[in-house]
């Protein structure tokens, strides 16, 4: 909102959710990252084995997948990234920071089009996300359609972790 109100180099939008959203606790460094269009949400002790990608509604299953995936003895870190635009503007340092270069497991999850965001994840990432139009039915029944639930989130990213490791040789 302060970014929004802030910025005169070009147009911004705020979008907004009727969704009952779960909140994400922030400390204050990361509210202040939040002006860099993606920051490290919650993080791991190390090298994490994947990293989640997610922004507005979809951060609460990346931070659920994250939470089953950290109890079964996988590191993860989750992303949240607001603004790709602006990502897109910050150092090459930043950026390294947040998505390490080392770490191809990678999931963005996107309740959109997923194209665009295959340029985070990278040749070896996967994108939850739509690719088509024209689906009808309940909303609930759209999620788990596309794959959004926790449990097709964690086979998803149990399945890069594994393709992973096979290339590094472990």
């Amino acid at each position: 909102w302060k970014h929004a109100l802030e910025r005169s180099d070009g147009p911004t939008s705020l979008i907004f959710s009727r969704q009952a959203l779960a909140h994400q606790n922030r400390s204050p460094e990361q509210v202040s990252n939040i002006e860099k269009g993606a920051y490290i949400l919650t993080d791991c002790e190390g090298t994490p084995d994947l990293i989640y990608i997610a922004t507005g509604s979809e951060l609460d299953l990346a931070q659920q997948a994250a939470a089953k995936l950290t109890a079964a003895g996988h590191k993860v870190r989750v992303v949240s990234m607001p603004s790709t635009d602006v990502f897109d503007q910050q150092s090459v340092e930043y950026k390294l920071s947040v998505l390490p270069l080392e770490v191809s497991a990678r999931v963005a999850i996107e309740a959109s089009i997923a194209d665009y965001w295959y340029k985070y994840v990278g040749r070896h990432g996967k994108v939850i996300g739509m690719d088509k139009f024209g689906e009808s039915a309940p909303g609930n029944d759209l999620l788990v359609h596309f794959g959004f639930t926790v449990s097709s989130i964690v086979k998803s990213a149990l399945s890069l972790i594994k393709a992973n490791s096979l290339v590094i040789g472990e």
